[in-house]
């Protein structure tokens, strides 16, 4: 255990692995600071994922392109509801899988499966380019989508390679930290009492941008993220960042992108005292 981070005020918005990058950070000294963000429910209308699973659990699929760890857990979820798990995950073994980033590979090792086809790069035009090798004429395609992304990009790329997408959302997003919570962080920053942010998803980023600006406090917060060292753990989150005007400063290397590297390469830029 180090201490590299001892006296350092980090800002963690995360919801479903707060404790574990928590922990992370205060091994090595932090002081976190949590700011639960985004809350992940089952798609309120169960209907049409009902009916996409029984239609995949007959083998009607070729492929299943799986954006996110979360969007196969909430499925299996779903499938157990309906007294349909054995059957869909034997036509999941059966159908090759195209999985986006390291997340739905680890949903899938949890149920004895691997991924067929990993994407080049986390990200949809990665899917795409991994995809754009394969021949695809007259393939039925699931795409489990996930929320604030109906990914008409790559369903149009489906339908251009001559396969029939059959898109699925199983979950959706709420905001669990109230307003007063997100403004009194963004003060924080602003006032520096904060050294660093480490972002984990683009709807965290979101949900600061939609509350500051609700507030009339956009300013506010894009002066905050001036001056502390702010982290993305990929290029997803670092794209919603980038959208925003905002400088990232830190990213983990090589492709990996887990809150391990994240938190290591973040105790890098703040023991060098690199600042945004």
């Amino acid at each position: 255990m180090t201490e590299e981070l001892t006296g350092r005020r980090i800002v963690v918005p995360e919801t479903r692995e707060l404790g574990q990058l928590l922990r992370m950070l205060e091994e090595r000294g932090a002081d976190t600071v949590p700011c639960p963000m985004i809350a992940i429910r089952d798609a309120p209308d169960p209907a049409p994922i009902n009916v996409w699973l029984r239609r995949f659990a007959k083998g009607r699929c070729n492929d299943l392109v799986l954006m996110t760890g979360e969007g196969l857990r909430r499925l299996l979820g779903f499938a157990r509801r309906l007294d349909l798990e054995p059957t869909f995950r034997v036509a999941l073994a059966e159908t090759r899988k195209i999985t986006r980033g390291p997340k739905p590979v680890r949903a899938l090792r949890e149920i004895g499966l691997a991924a067929d086809v990993p994407a080049d790069e986390p990200t949809t035009e990665g899917v795409i380019a991994t995809l754009e090798r394969h021949d695809l004429t007259g393939r039925r395609v699931g795409v489990q989508l996930y929320p604030g992304n109906a990914n008409e990009r790559l369903l149009k790329f489906l339908e251009g390679a001559g396969a029939k997408a059959d898109p699925v959302l199983p979950y959706v997003y709420a905001s669990e930290a109230d307003d007063a919570r997100v403004m009194a962080v963004i003060a924080e920053m602003a006032t520096g009492q904060i050294d660093a942010i480490a972002f984990t998803s683009a709807p965290q980023v979101r949900r600061f941008r939609d509350v500051a600006r609700a507030f009339g406090r956009e300013a506010e917060l894009r002066q905050g993220l001036e001056r502390i060292v702010v982290a993305a753990v990929g290029p997803i989150v670092a794209a919603e960042l980038n959208a925003l005007g905002v400088q990232v400063n830190v990213t983990p290397r090589d492709n990996t992108f887990f809150m391990k590297p994240l938190v290591r390469e973040l105790a890098a830029a703040l023991a060098t005292g690199h600042q945004g």
